[in-house]
This record gives structure tokens, sequence and C-alpha cells, in this order.
């Protein structure tokens, strides 16, 4: 179930507006804009990701798909139960979720995948804390690296300082919400062995228990 959260052709962030608009004409069958949320709204855990990769979700537009973290991502999840089905890296692969909802920090793919601070700012404003209200259910959030940590923390109001990024820390919210962390599941994360398929799993396996 894809959900289109953002407008595909979203000018809210003239760079990345135009860092499209540059790859439509060499790759007219590309997605090539804002990437819609995957999964079900209902659902009790969301997993916050940076931003669409050029040739991963702004080509296939399903959030984690055409590219390495997707790989990583979506055996975690089937290996748990949330997610079934054979991914195939496009869209069209039948794969479905449960019980969890996947979405970006930054809706729309950045220039060497490096978002500024206002595009995060201007995306969290005025889609994520939006999307995260209309998930009355959620019980667990999954920051995947940093970025999408610190942007969590600023739609829940919380003092950065207070809630600290670590790979594997936990942040209760409020009574009902746990935020998790981990390191992305970036190519460069898991083939420095920074993020290993062990702890990666460890991690999924944590967000099944809070959500129990």
């Amino acid at each position: 179930m894809l959900d289109q959260v953002a407008p595909k052709d979203c000018q809210k962030c003239s760079r990345l507006y135009e860092f499209i608009q540059s790859h439509k004409e060499a790759h007219p069958d590309w997605h090539n804009g804002s990437v819609p949320s995957f999964g079900d709204v209902n659902a009790p855990i969301l997993i916050v990701g940076l931003a669409p990769g050029l040739r991963g979700a702004n080509a296939t537009g399903r959030p984690f798909t055409g590219d390495f973290a997707g790989n990583t991502l979506y055996e975690a999840l089937q290996k748990h139960g949330f997610a079934s089905g054979t991914y195939q890296k496009k869209i069209e692969d039948g794969l479905t979720l449960h019980n969890v909802r996947i979405t970006n920090a930054v809706k729309c793919v950045p220039p060497q995948n490096k978002p500024t601070g206002a595009e995060v700012n201007t995306c969290r404003d005025a889609y994520l804390i939006p999307e995260i209200k209309r998930m009355t259910h959620l019980r667990a959030i999954l920051a995947l690296g940093r970025i999408a940590h610190q942007a969590l923390i600023k739609t829940y109001g919380k003092r950065q300082a207070d809630y600290a990024f670590g790979h594997g820390a936990e942040h209760q919210l409020d009574d009902n919400l746990m935020l998790v962390d981990s390191y992305h599941c970036s190519r460069y994360n898991v083939q420095t062995n920074r993020l290993t398929t062990d702890m990666f799993d460890a991690i999924i396996a944590r967000l099944k228990e809070i959500a129990a």
C-alpha cells in the first residue's frame, strides 16, 4: 500500500525540485518525484529513513526499493514477519508489509544524498508531522540514522541533548511510544561492518517486542 503523503511534484524545496527535474529527460521512466510512504497508516510501527536514493526510491517510487539499503531492510522485515512476498526491487513485485509503515524524513531525493537542515525542517513540518499524527495506533518508531533521529526528536518537541542518537538506543517519547535508533542500513555501513546483519536483526526483533 503506497500513500502519496507529499504531492509528487512538490516544490517546497527549490533545490530538490530542480535536482529531480534535471533527471527527468535522461530517465523519463523513473518516478522522479516525492516518494510515497509504504504500508498501512494504522500500523503500530513506523520506520523512518533519511531520503530516497537517486537510483533507488526516486527511480522506483517506493521507499528503499531498488538499492542496497532495501535489500538489507526488506530481508530483515521478512525474517521477522513484517513483510511477505518476494522483494524484487520494483513496486510490482507484490511485496506486502504487515504492522509496519516506511517513510523518509525527506520525501524527495537530495543531491549526494545530503539534504540541508532547512530541507529537513520543511519536510518535517509539512509532511512528517501530519503523517505521524495520522498514525493513531503507533507504538514504536525506528530512526535509520542520525538525521532521521533528529527530525523525530524535533517532531515531538524534545531537546536533542536529552535524546542522543546511538545504535540500539531507546527513547521514551510518551507513555505509549518508543523511539529506537539504528545505524542506517546503507551499503557503506554494512560493507564496513559498522552495521552487521545480526545487529540489524536485533533491532527489528526489538521493534516486534515493543509493539506486541
